[in-house]
């Protein structure tokens, strides 16, 4: 399951071992095409949290995060940035990129 970031509150985020947060947008053709993906892995990998975030209702944290292109995929240990994906990427890729950091 993919949790919804509302109000620019990160705090579970920040409470999270081990957690993914897909930076989008609703108007962006690669996010919609990213969301499936991430909705599967989320279902396969229960050790990791899923997090979404609309840059355009969220904006502070966009801005705080540094992001500039979407969709971005940032990988968060205990609340703290260790990675980001800029972009399409298909499961497997997709997969690996966030196991990769574990």
């Amino acid at each position: 399951m993919i949790k919804i970031i509302e109000n620019n509150d990160f705090s579970a985020v920040k409470a999270s071992e081990y957690a993914v947060v897909d930076f989008n947008a609703t108007w962006c053709g690669p996010c919609r095409m990213l969301a499936p993906v991430l909705e599967e892995l989320a279902e396969e990998l229960d050790e990791v949290e899923f997090f979404a975030c609309d840059v355009d209702e969220n904006g502070d944290l966009a801005g705080e995060n540094g992001i500039q292109s979407i969709p971005a995929v940032g990988i968060y240990k205990n609340g703290q940035l260790v990675d980001m994906a800029v972009g399409f990427r298909p499961k497997d890729a997709m997969k690996a990129f966030i196991l990769s950091k574990k």
